[in-house]
């Protein structure tokens, strides 16, 4: 038996904000939270009992410790962190707003410790005794050896026999469009479960539409075996070559939006690893609104939570 349930590696940064009503160019304290696509996911998925460890690079400093930290309180496994001696922790700054105004991101992770990735600092024995690897597509965007990496990952996990899991979360602000839709076309082919939001199906691939539609388009495409498409407020479609899944959003009230599309996900691999798709959708519909309820990208919560705020909604799955 593997000794994970899922592995990952990528960045995780930290998240300096200001609450809705300050500006960051007059703020005189900051919240601090970290975060990346990945350690949310892993993170997530220990706190509900699975068996999950993280494999990124951190700077041996107060802030890789800091990071660190918060991921071994939800009990993810750090074994297989690189500790940079050299470079920095990625930072990105958040002033959230009402309407009319948007909510701001600026992003400091330039020369960051996972954007200096390498393979040689990859134990790859320690990422793929796993039953499933995680990636996404944030990490081939932070540089070419990032990319070189994730595609070596995802080419010893198939030969390996482990599943690949991959979630498309393109960053406009990484690189463009069409340069992401050239890379990650070639990364997901064939995995064994895709997520990507109807936007991003959009703005890559040219797959438009209805989402029932789209995401059967998506999977032949790229020929997966599941497909998950988010469509923002109105719930997740999922497509798995016979049958056509959807699940309505959870009603919330929104405090914080970064970390929901990690939150579906963690809720819709929680599913994968029990053998069941409803179970994976109602998961993750109920935790993508415990993220929008909650500051920080990490979803605090457990297994025994999540179930009774599922017995509470009848379920949810309609």
């Amino acid at each position: 038996m593997p000794k994970f349930d899922v592995t990952t590696f990528g960045e995780t940064m930290l998240r300096l904000s200001v609450p809705p009503g300050r500006r960051l160019e007059t703020a005189s304290a900051l919240d601090l939270h970290p975060g990346g696509a990945e350690s949310n996911v892993v993170s997530l998925l220990a706190r509900l009992g699975a068996r999950t460890a993280w494999c990124g690079a951190l700077p041996n400093s107060a802030l890789g410790r800091l990071a660190a930290n918060h991921l071994r309180m939800a009990g993810v496994n750090l074994d297989g962190v690189a500790w940079r001696t050299d470079g920095r922790m990625g930072l990105y700054f958040v002033e959230f707003a009402v309407p009319p105004r948007a909510t701001q991101v600026i992003y400091d992770r330039a020369n960051s410790c996972a954007a200096q990735m390498t393979r040689e600092q990859m134990d790859w024995e320690h990422l793929l005794d796993a039953r499933l690897l995680h990636l996404t597509g944030i990490t081939p965007a932070l540089s070419n050896e990032c990319a070189r990496l994730t595609e070596e990952a995802i080419q010893r996990a198939q030969a390996a026999g482990v599943a690949v899991s991959f979630d498309v979360n393109y960053r406009a602000r990484l690189w463009s469009a069409s340069d992401a839709a050239r890379a990650i076309e070639r990364l997901i082919h064939g995995v064994d479960l895709l997520f990507c939001s109807q936007a991003d199906a959009g703005r890559l691939f040219a797959i438009d539409g209805a989402p029932e539609d789209a995401v059967r388009r998506l999977a032949d495409r790229a020929k997966t075996s599941i497909t998950v498409m988010s469509i923002g407020a109105k719930g997740v479609v999922a497509w798995d070559g016979v049958s056509l899944h959807r699940q309505e959003a959870v009603e919330t009230s929104v405090i914080d939006r970064p970390g929901a599309g990690d939150a579906l996900a963690a809720g819709m691999l929680f599913g994968w690893l029990q053998g069941d798709l409803g179970l994976g959708l109602r998961y993750g519909a109920t935790l993508a609104a415990l993220a929008l309820s909650q500051m920080g990208d990490i979803v605090i919560t457990n297994r025994e939570e999540v179930e009774s705020l599922l017995a509470m909604n009848g379920g949810i799955l309609r």
